[in-house]
């Protein structure tokens, strides 16, 4: 809280870094985006070998999403589960928690604690700081090293620009929803020079019970607070040197998991609290020779803080439990043009975690206090060292790509001699090297044919080798003997683009071996939990077709659709690959007009999930026989007049009752929320 004060009291306030874009109603349609995060330096998304997923400033203004995750709802290959309403994590391509990478300005967000299957990671992101998401649907370990197994989505936040005359302005922005499910608010401040420009703003919200669809109701308990604080500065050292700073900092508390108290018997289970920091520095500095046209070096510091309470009915004993990560990075990235027909990108990077962990049981009645083990070893470490190199080749019509990685890993665990499972010191060091192929052919200057080879790695954390407790629905007891999981994905698609259109077909198959899951031990059961243990004797595979279009019906109304399916199956158990989503898609058409309103309708669907693993099947969020089918109506709309915006929606017009597949929580019934943005 002391860290929040002092920014907003330093905060020297701005003209507004937040694009405009009320202001520019031109329709960009599929396609004819500008993107970073294929390659790590701004590109043009329809030449390259990669589908990505984009949503920028205009639609995330528009839809003044009430959490990060939400805003990627119904985006085409991307899926969202919530185990909780203070969660939110992205499938892509199947594959979510550990095998997807989260980015913030191309800074990992994953750590040695990020937990199989889902997590409400994504959630430690304030929307209203955002400037684009970017969702790179594919493998991305050449680029980004471990866990970029099904795909990388990357936030990118609010950057400030520079300006010819010293301007200072800010922005002032509300939000509520109806019957108290949302009250938010931020002040933002920018200032801007020649060679200096700073944005930041502090924002809290408070979300009451979320109240779902028809005969659900109120869920209780969901409900729960945040305050979050960021800031980023610029300087412009000289012509050819720029340092960027930021940091960044949300708590959540009280964040009830709902499944848990509705389900298991607990009276109360929640996160209290659900902290998380960064900090970055970043230097780039034009060089313009051949074999160094420029170069890149940012150091991170990434601190993730997360408290669990618990307490079972007719049980005195409250469990405390909290856990800290620490991730410190650095990187180094160089961009050359040895040739007209050649760019390459090579690059060191080194990120270093450290763990603490520990639990208390308190019983409430004598008050009496045991210091227990924590989730994970205290002290526990993972660090990584990669030296990796991209590369892009044109020849007229054709683009090459190619890259390659190197990647070694040291994990070390203490031992743990006391408690249900006691096992010694551990240090594992595995290594890994991948490589990608990828080619886009212009059959016309409008149609392209894309495709490419890529392996991708994901190396055992602390999650993997430490993890002694209750997971889920779960025990879980470590396991030290656990080698990286693989994948080798083939894609091929199709890009079309001309000035009122825009469309994208792939396939796609990924082929996962060496993958971990969980099998179980010896132990018949602990606390009342079957006993499972981690092992890497998994070879599955998920393959799918990824479909959208956008039709521009005039310059200012766009047409929309696109659609997912995905098919997954785990050979080593004869069964569906876990938390495959169903066949889902949307469809809309937004009217943006010149004179500064806009109205958007979306239909949003998915299909029934019934193909279900066993662990599908053992998963109390998921319903006996599978997810039904669901269909969601929305409307939006919203007005500019000078400096207010004042934004609106209709969520759920037929009051659906509806859950995402695997999800502890159910989707938002009928309701609304209104919106408004003052800037100066």
């Amino acid at each position: 809280m002391r860290v929040l004060l002092l920014m907003l009291t330093a905060l020297t306030a701005t003209a507004q870094t937040r694009p405009d874009t009320l202001l520019h109603p031109t329709v960009i349609l599929l396609n004819q985006h500008t993107v970073t995060t294929a390659s790590r330096t701004e590109t043009e998304e329809f030449v390259r070998p990669e589908v990505t997923t984009v949503l920028t400033a205009r639609e995330l203004g528009q839809r003044a999403p009430r959490s990060t995750p939400e805003a990627l709802f119904g985006a085409t290959g991307v899926w969202i589960q919530k185990t909780n309403h203070g969660g939110g994590s992205p499938f892509v391509r199947g594959l979510t928690g550990q095998q997807t990478l989260l980015l913030i300005d191309g800074i990992r967000l994953n750590n040695a604690t990020f937990r199989s299957g889902p997590n409400q990671y994504l959630n430690t992101i304030d929307p209203q700081s955002i400037s684009q998401i970017e969702v790179v649907r594919s493998s991305g370990s050449v680029a980004y090293g471990s866990d970029a197994i099904g795909g990388v989505v990357n936030i990118l936040t609010q950057t400030p620009a520079f300006a010819e005359k010293a301007v200072w302005g800010g922005q002032l922005f509300g939000k509520v929803a109806t019957q108290g499910m949302e009250y938010s608010g931020r002040l933002e401040g920018n200032f801007a020079s020649r060679s200096v420009a700073v944005t930041g703003g502090v924002a809290y919200r408070k979300f009451g019970d979320l109240v779902a669809g028809r005969g659900l109701g109120r869920l209780t308990p969901t409900g729960y607070n945040q305050l979050s604080g960021d800031v980023k500065a610029r300087f412009k050292l000289t012509d050819r040197t720029l340092l960027t700073t930021a940091y960044q900092d949300l708590s959540q508390d009280s964040v009830p998991i709902y499944h848990r108290v509705r389900l298991e018997n607990y009276a109360y289970f929640q996160f209290d609290p659900q902290r998380r920091q960064l900090a970055y520095t970043r230097l780039d500095h034009q060089f313009g020779y051949r074999w160094l046209e420029s170069m890149q070096i940012t150091a991170s510091w990434q601190r993730h803080s997360e408290g669990r309470q618990s307490r079972r009915n007719g049980n005195p004993t409250r469990v405390e439990e909290f856990d800290r990560t620490a991730t410190t990075g650095l990187s180094l990235l160089a961009l050359a043009e040895p040739r007209s027909f050649w760019q390459t990108q090579y690059g060191l990077e080194w990120y270093g975690d450290r763990v603490n962990s520990r639990r208390t049981d308190i019983n409430t009645s004598t008050g009496a206090t045991t210091p227990r083990r924590g989730l994970y070893p205290d002290g526990a470490t993972m660090n990584s060292l990669a030296l990796f190199s991209l590369n892009t080749f044109t020849y007229k019509r054709l683009i090459l790509t190619a890259g390659g990685r190197y990647q070694a890993i040291a994990v070390t665990v203490p031992g743990e001699f006391t408690g249900p499972a006691s096992t010694g010191a551990a240090t594992i060091r595995p290594s890994a090297l991948v490589g990608s192929l990828g080619a886009s052919f212009g059959l016309t200057p409008s149609l392209r044919v894309v495709g490419s080879v890529q392996s991708a790695f994901r190396a055992p954390n602390i999650d993997d080798l430490g993890t002694l407790g209750v997971v889920d629905f779960r025990y879980e007891v470590p396991n030290a003997d656990l080698r990286p999981e693989r994948s080798l994905n083939t894609e091929l698609g199709l890009k079309a683009r001309t000035n009122r259109f825009g469309a994208t077909l792939v396939a796609y198959h990924n082929r996962l071996s060496d993958f971990i899951t969980r099998g179980r031990s010896g132990r018949d059961s602990l606390q009342g939990y079957p006993v499972f243990l981690k092992r890497n004797d998994a070879v599955s595979f998920i393959r799918g077709m990824e479909a959208e279009v956008e039709y521009g019906l005039s310059d200012l109304m766009r047409l929309y659709a696109g659609a997912a399916y995905t098919y997954g199956h785990n050979y080593s158990a004869n069964e569906p690959f876990r938390r495959i989503p169903p066949l889902n898609g949307r469809v809309g058409v937004v009217h943006q007009s010149d004179n500064g309103w806009w109205v958007r309708t979306e239909w949003m669907w998915a299909g029934a999930q019934t193909r279900l693993a066993q662990g599908d099947k053992d998963d109390n969020r998921i319903r006996k026989g599978g997810t039904p089918g669901w269909h969601v109506f929305n409307l939006n709309g919203g007005y500019r007049w000078h400096n207010v915006t004042v934004s609106a929606e209709a969520q759920n017009l037929a009051n659906a009752p509806y859950r995402t597949h695997g999800s502890g929580v159910d989707g938002v019934g009928r309701s609304a929320w209104l919106s408004v943005q003052f800037t100066w």
